[in-house]
């Protein structure tokens, strides 16, 4: 039984942004201009906004028995999250401490629990499709080998993690940015990817995708002051999910994807322009987007 829409696969991480007017030298200390502390972690930001988005949502994964990670499990419950397989181990809770300065940004992140999910087919087999970002490629193989024995839908922000062949022809959609396609195929030529469908995102906004017929298409972005990048990313990838299982065509779901993504790099932080889907719809008509909300 499908009852649920999406469950993420992924890190819970506690972030800590620091804007700064230049990177420290050696031994220099400088101040903020402006901080931020908050949820992080890319598939649990995704989650988050389609859980205000309306979808059933659940998540797996894994957070300390520490306060960050009681924290964590009380926001899901709160909008909504199923929360029933995230494991609390006695490791601290990840953390990621973002530097920025304009567009430029240096992360540190300490994994910690997130290293100790585990994977449950039964749960799987309960969702229409998982989402995995920021995992291993040893998860990466285990999540997608599950779905699709059990008829669920493989979407995979595959970032920096290794993209074995026999697992991205498996993958029905694969997401990345700009430079990491280039890092792993060389160009910006969407016929080398074997992922039935494919989005990368471009460099100051946009996308570019292709379906399973082959076609290619590249979605025209929207123009925004960067504030923070963080985020971005999950917000795009929950725009896709949210069209895809709607019903809508790649392109439309592209579009969705790039309007969250817009909403985001205008705030600091991941989750700080999370909104009810009310607000989207909105925010879409008046952008002139035309995306079919009717349809759900």
């Amino acid at each position: 039984m499908k009852d649920l829409d999406v469950i993420g696969i992924g890190n819970l991480n506690y972030d800590i942004i620091m804007l700064v007017d230049h990177f420290p030298e050696f031994h220099e200390k400088v101040n903020a201009e402006k901080a931020f502390f908050g949820l992080g972690g890319a598939a649990g930001n995704t989650i988050t906004w389609l859980a205000h988005m309306g979808l059933r949502t659940g998540f797996i994964g894994a957070v300390g028995n520490d306060e960050m990670g009681e924290v964590h499990i009380r926001y899901f419950r709160r909008i909504g999250v199923d929360t029933s397989r995230i494991r609390v181990v006695n490791e601290p809770s990840g953390i990621a401490v973002s530097i920025i300065h304009g567009e430029d940004k240096r992360i540190v992140k300490y994994p910690g629990a997130n290293r100790f999910k585990i994977l449950d087919r039964e749960y799987i087999a309960r969702a229409r499709l998982i989402h995995l970002s920021s995992n291993p490629v040893e998860t990466i193989r285990e999540a997608v080998s599950m779905a699709k024995d059990v008829g669920t839908l493989v979407s995979v922000d595959i970032g920096e993690a290794e993209l074995p062949k026999e697992v991205e022809e498996r993958i029905d959609y694969l997401m990345m940015n700009e430079d990491e396609y280039r890092r792993k195929y060389g160009s910006l030529d969407l016929s080398i990817c074997r992922a039935k469908n494919l989005v990368v995102t471009l460099n100051g906004g946009g996308a570019l995708i292709r379906g399973e017929d082959g076609e290619e298409k590249e979605i025209r972005g929207l123009s925004a002051e960067v504030i923070d990048s963080t985020g971005a990313g999950d917000s795009f990838a929950a725009g896709v999910i949210y069209g895809v299982l709607k019903g809508w065509s790649l392109e439309e779901s592209a579009k969705l994807g790039m309007l969250l993504a817009y909403f985001t790099v205008q705030k600091v932080g991941a989750r700080s322009a999370v909104m009810p889907l009310e607000k989207i719809v909105e925010e879409s008509k008046r952008l002139g987007l035309n995306l079919p909300f009717s349809m759900t």
